[in-house]
């Protein structure tokens, strides 16, 4: 490809320090995303009628790089998410040697360039090098596998709430792959990989019972070690199984070998992964805001694109929605979900990264919820099930944990800070409850770019309202 046709991607800025501190129920806003002032939520009086895209999966594009990375020739990834996460995601393989360019002339309207991967040479010198991890359980679970086909130390750490994020049955993974790994004892970033260019593979016993990202991670990478991975888990349920699918899934469409058909293993034939060419479907979690305002305002929203059979567990809200009094049709690739006369709560089950934006919409219903299977929610971007507490009973609302999940009753809110603690899908839960609730302010709207930089503008879209700016006030969380 001519230097012309394409573009050398950059880095993503280096993390700001760190911002005030909060209460100890959750832990404090790391300032890893610029925009921490107070951002007024559109409040509607009227039915939303919008139909938008959503922009691609940030689980496939990070996925699709990883296997890039790793393939026997150039790959092209069409329609790519272009977010804060992504942009680690490539500047940690441009770290390790693979080459990443944009394609503007084949960019979608709307989604931003295509991109060309070619994947890390064959062979590279012994060096140091560092990743940046930001705030993505991707690039610090994903990546540190893949760095041990290097030569080197590669040194990794991210923001400051990234620090308190399960890392321990990566690095625990990596040494029983005789990977050496040193990280001062604490099982968590930082942390230093001593790579050799090769690892042998073979069978391997993890405990990711905190995240199926543990899983997901050395299966990506699997078909390149010398005698495959033969990978078994042993310990509680694995939460998000549906991620594995999608990776397992993501592996054979490039010719990898998986066998999982003995329940807990997963056995990876060693081998080459074809270069491909593929386009990323629409983020189907990240949809689920845009979805929420229609059954909040009983309105309606059309989500274009919506795949027919896809492995994200965003298609649940197909499932979801209609138990809370909505209706949700898909006819073709259009995604139809309108709000009905009144907001329902019930009983919901593994709703994973979708419980936030769930557990918004059952502050506002009428009746009492239940969300239960979301314990490994407090090892997120932040522990989401005191977050969600914290901020909805801050507003008037009567939230509590339970052991694996929230109970929810119906309880008048009013205006104040929704604070996100630097985790997007508070912020987007923010802004639904905004919808119903005159007065919402989000704290750190700006955190939304670590899977959607646009989100407000797509807000306002939706909402028929303008995209407010954010104010300068930082306000303090309530205890």
């Amino acid at each position: 490809m001519h230097a012309s046709s394409c573009r050398r991607l950059t880095k993503p800025c280096a993390r700001p320090p760190p911002t005030s501190s909060v209460p100890s129920h959750v832990p404090a806003p790391s300032g890893g995303v610029a925009g921490h002032g107070l951002w007024p939520a559109p409040h509607l009086t009227g039915p939303v009628d919008a139909e938008i895209s959503i922009p691609g999966s940030k689980s496939l594009t990070n996925r699709f790089l990883v296997l890039a990375a790793l393939a026997d020739g150039p790959s092209i990834i069409r329609r790519p998410l272009h977010s804060r996460d992504t942009a680690l995601m490539i500047a940690a393989l441009e770290e390790l040697g693979a080459v990443i360019d944009e394609l503007p002339a084949h960019a979608d309207p709307g989604s931003g360039p295509d991109l060309r991967v070619s994947p890390l040479p064959d062979t590279t010198a012994d060096t140091s090098r560092s990743i940046d991890c930001g705030l993505a359980g991707t690039v610090m679970r994903f990546v540190p596998p893949l760095a041990a086909l290097v030569r080197g130390v590669t040194v990794f750490d991210g923001d400051p709430h990234a620090r308190r994020r399960p890392m321990g049955s990566t690095i625990a993974a990596l040494r029983g792959l005789g990977i050496g790994v040193d990280d001062a004892g604490t099982g968590s970033l930082p942390f230093s990989l001593h790579g050799e260019g090769r690892v042998d593979g073979g069978r391997l016993v993890i405990d990711a019972s905190a995240s199926s990202q543990f899983v997901s991670a050395l299966l990506l990478v699997g078909a390149r070690f010398t005698d495959g991975l033969h990978l078994e888990h042993m310990g509680g349920p694995v939460p998000s199984f549906d991620h594995i699918r999608m990776t397992v899934e993501v592996l054979r469409s490039a010719g990898v070998t998986v066998d999982d058909s003995e329940p807990n293993h997963w056995r990876v034939s060693p081998g080459s992964i074809r270069a491909f060419d593929v386009a990323v479907e629409p983020d189907l979690s990240n949809a689920g805001p845009f979805l929420a305002a229609a059954v909040v305002t009983g309105g309606t929203v059309r989500v274009r694109n919506w795949p027919v059979g896809t492995t994200q567990v965003g298609d649940r809200w197909r499932e979801i929605l209609p138990l809370m009094g909505a209706s949700a049709e898909l006819d073709g690739d259009l995604l139809t979900v309108t709000g009905g006369s009144s907001l329902r709560g019930g009983v919901f089950a593994e709703t994973s990264e979708l419980a936030p934006t769930v557990a918004a919409l059952c502050a506002l219903a009428t009746t009492p919820s239940t969300l239960t299977g979301i314990a490994h929610l407090r090892g997120h971007e932040t522990d989401r099930l005191a977050a969600l507490v914290a901020e909805i009973n801050a507003l008037g609302g009567d939230a509590e944990e339970t052991a694996d999940g929230l109970l929810i009753r119906p309880a008048p809110l009013h205006g104040g800070v929704f604070h996100t603690y630097d985790d997007h899908r508070m912020a987007t839960a923010g802004a639904i409850v905004g919808l119903a609730v005159e007065g919402v302010e989000v704290e750190n709207i700006g955190t939304t770019a670590k899977t959607m930089p646009d989100f407000p503008e797509r807000w306002a879209t939706v909402t028929g309202t303008h995209a407010p700016a954010e104010s300068p006030t930082r306000a303090e969380p309530v205890v």
